[in-house]
């Protein structure tokens, strides 16, 4: 049974980028992931995540951000509106700054580059390959891990002792149900439509946030005047839509979204997944720490899912990678308190704005009106509210 430091389960962006912040230090870290190394090719309607300043500043610590950005697509400001009223809430890279707000990477190349910097490293890499039993110790957390699932008759892997496993897995966390954590949960009764457009009019590096009465659609900048679109819908909508030929599909997205970028006149692939608020109860167990999905995965209104779990990995990184035992419960109950603010204010403001949005009465539609008008109005809510955007209200401070 091999013996190490850090056991990171789930190799997805969160849990690779974690494996990148510990791999020059002089802790033993492995990193177990049911899929093998991600390999796509570039093409115009590939996923793309929008990541914010503080994000962009972590991957530059992690020394990863040069080679990202060469896809990235900067955005430089942002427009929130709702349809049929008149209240508009503006931001600019320059009023923060900044030279963008954020930027919209393809999901291939964020996950190309954090898996060629590990094949690089001294991290012990076991995939694919699952974890399969959790047995807690004083010192030690014995995991067990099996053979991927398809991989019938493969040999499952040998054991590891890790002093500490860290949870990347998804909202659907196998280590938190090998433990028996409890997570609350909220379906909001909604799907999110992912794809691309192209657009007759340049985006200027804007991303706009339309809110509708089914659900907001947002348009994020992509390279070569396209743009991702994200139009979240009443799940028993959802089939019909997906069902709609492409130039149906782009004429109730352009009704829905208005003409600021002109005709709509390309769509790509479509993708559609369910959306959840999915809370763990509590962040930590002995001689465990979930992160990322696994600890909360949120509804993708404000794109602050994947940044917010960015800074578990930056807090969490920065706690252990001096040396002493990185599962030792005075450290976790450390990085839990440390995070917590953070994690209760974007989970909280993201579950409001769905629901506030998401509601009918007419006295919601005219407090929704006024309150796009006063952040955009209000220099010091307009700043709150920029620095939430930005995510430098939940920065590490090493970062």
């Amino acid at each position: 049974m091999s013996e190490i430091d850090v056991a990171i389960v789930g190799g997805g962006l969160v849990g690779a980028s974690l494996a990148v912040a510990l791999a020059d230090t002089s802790l033993r870290v492995a990193l177990i992931e049911t899929m093998p190394p991600p390999r796509s090719e570039p093409c115009w309607d590939e996923r793309c995540i929008a990541l914010n300043d503080a994000s962009r500043r972590i991957f530059g610590v992690l020394g990863v951000w040069d080679a990202m950005a060469v896809d990235a697509a900067p955005i430089t400001a942002t427009h929130v509106s709702e349809r049929g009223r008149f209240g508009v809430a503006r931001f600019d890279a320059r009023e923060a700054g900044v030279d963008a707000l954020g930027y919209n990477v393809p999901l291939r190349a964020i996950g190309a580059v954090l898996w060629q910097r590990l094949e690089r490293s001294g991290v012990e890499m076991i995939c694919p390959a699952r974890a399969e039993s959790i047995e807690l110790g004083d010192a030690s957390v014995r995991l067990g891990l099996g053979a991927a699932r398809g991989d019938a008759g493969v040999p499952s892997p040998s054991p590891i002792s890790a002093r500490l496993v860290v949870a990347a897995d998804g909202a659907r966390s196998a280590v938190r149900d090998l433990l028996g954590v409890g997570a609350e949960t909220r379906d909001y009764g909604q799907h999110a439509i992912v794809s691309a457009v192209k657009t007759s009019r340049a985006h200027r590096g804007v991303a706009y946030e339309r809110f509708a009465p089914d659900g907001p659609l947002a348009l994020i900048p992509k390279a070569d005047d396209a743009c991702s679109l994200v139009w979240t819908l009443p799940s028993d909508r959802v089939e019909a839509m997906l069902a709609l030929s492409d130039a149906d599909y782009l004429a109730n997205a352009h009704e829905t979204f208005g003409g600021r970028l002109g005709r709509f006149l390309e769509l790509g692939r479509r993708w559609a997944y369910p959306l959840a608020r999915v809370v763990t109860s509590e962040p930590t167990a002995p001689r465990v720490v979930f992160i990322g999905n696994a600890a909360q995965s949120l509804h993708p209104v404000a794109a602050q899912g994947f940044n917010l779990g960015l800074r578990d990995v930056s807090a969490l990184a920065e706690m252990i990678a001096g040396g002493g035992d990185p599962g030792a419960p005075d450290l976790l109950a450390a990085y839990a308190a440390r995070r917590a603010r953070d994690r209760d204010r974007v989970a909280g403001v993201t579950d409001l704005m769905v629901r506030v949005f998401s509601n009918r009465l007419p006295g919601l539609a005219q407090m929704r009106h006024w309150g796009l008008v006063a952040v955009d109005l209000a220099p010091g809510l307009r700043d709150a509210v920029m620095h939430q955007h930005l995510g430098h209200l939940g920065l590490p401070r090493a970062s």
